[in-house]
């Protein structure tokens, strides 16, 4: 029986000398992909980085900035997802993963996104860059136009499918700048989330290229990107609990190796993190008005904004409302009355203005005489 005992607790002591590995902790050298990075989706904040401004080639991954031009023409109305689409001669002659489409064939709008997310299709996607801007070539301006204004300073476009070209270049960072501006056009998952699909009323079978669809719990999508100057690429987009993610690997040296770094980054995220909506508790009463046409003025607040930290770390969030209990007209509709600010600690997270939602004259003998014309007139 000693020796059983001695033994057990020489097991035991063993075990515990056994190093183990956690998601809470993640290193460079856990990613085996040359750039990754880790971003929420809601707030903008970077949880992981790894050579996240470093210019690669992307493959691909271009196609959701693409994509992110074609959904902002469909959202402001400029294109339909049923209107049609005519492949032209350019189009038809990319190569690369495609569709097949030939010159002067018709597509839907959906069908021709639906191409462009799912199967990678590089004709797809020129024949949309001509049918919002009239030619790829102008289209491909309006990229870089969009990435100048998401702030991508790592990133050139030369076309808008990502086939390898010299001086088409972006970087993670940017990867995931533009993922998130895709992914504010919740449409897009219609998309992203499709496994197997078909074209050309059933002609035509299409398979997701992100593998994570079937294997990873809570993703979304977001698009993959193989070519041989970019080696094997990924945006990946997941949600769970409130928490969004994108996970981004540039230059894996396999298919396999992108999704095993995106997975351990979202792993990452998901563990270690949580996100909340910082939002005003109670509704705002209207602040008196002294010295007004009317006795009070109602007053909002933008308080949209989203704060990632580490889980356990998000319950000392405080709010701290500033408001007077009166303020002297005139009142001009914008006006900032007060404020609403959020802290963490003796950090200050966020703050928004509160402000006047109309105008309100002061009251004096020609406002008085204008109203006493009014209810006059309304007689």
């Amino acid at each position: 029986m000693k020796i059983k005992h001695i033994t057990a607790i020489l097991i035991s002591f063993l075990l515990l000398m056994i190093p183990t590995f956690s998601v809470s902790a993640l290193s460079e050298s856990d990613i085996a992909s040359p750039a990754a990075v880790l971003m929420d989706a809601n707030s903008g904040k970077i949880l992981f980085e790894k050579n996240a401004h470093e210019q690669r080639a992307c493959a691909s991954i271009t196609k959701v900035m693409t994509l992110t031009l074609v959904m902002e023409a469909v959202d402001s109305g400029r294109i339909r997802l049923d209107d049609v689409v005519t492949a032209s001669a350019h189009a038809a002659s990319m190569g690369g993963s495609d569709i097949w489409l030939e010159e002067g064939e018709q597509m839907s709008v959906d069908d021709m996104i639906k191409a462009t997310a799912v199967a990678s299709a590089n004709d797809a996607a020129v024949a949309l860059a001509e049918f919002v801007c009239g030619s790829e070539e102008d289209f491909v301006a309006a990229m870089n136009d969009k990435a100048a204004a998401l702030g991508m300073t790592d990133t050139t476009f030369k076309n808008c499918n990502g086939l390898d070209e010299d001086g088409h270049i972006t970087s993670a960072y940017d990867v995931a700048l533009m993922s998130r501006e895709l992914i504010r056009h919740e449409k897009i998952y219609d998309y992203t989330s499709i496994w197997i699909d078909e074209l050309r009323g059933g002609e035509t079978q299409i398979v997701n290229t992100n593998k994570l669809l079937k294997s990873y719990d809570g993703i979304t999508g977001l698009k993959t990107g193989t070519t041989g100057d970019a080696g094997s690429c990924i945006s990946a987009t997941a949600q769970r609990n409130g928490l969004s993610l994108i996970a981004v690997v540039l230059g894996a040296d396999s298919g396999k190796g992108r999704f095993k770094d995106a997975a351990a980054l979202l792993d990452y995220g998901f563990a270690n993190f949580e996100t909340r909506e910082l939002r005003l508790q109670d509704a705002l009463s209207p602040i008196t008005v002294e010295g007004g046409m009317q006795n009070s003025v109602s007053v909002s607040c933008d308080d949209s904004a989203y704060l990632t930290v580490p889980k356990g770390e998000g319950g000392g969030l405080k709010q701290t409302l500033e408001i007077p209990e009166t303020i002297t007209a005139p009142v001009t509709k914008g006006d900032v009355i007060g404020s609403l600010r959020f802290t963490l600690g003796d950090e200050e997270i966020a703050s928004f203005d509160v402000t006047a939602d109309e105008d309100v004259e002061e009251k004096d003998f020609g406002s008085i005489l204008k109203l006493l014309f009014q209810s006059m007139v309304k007689l």
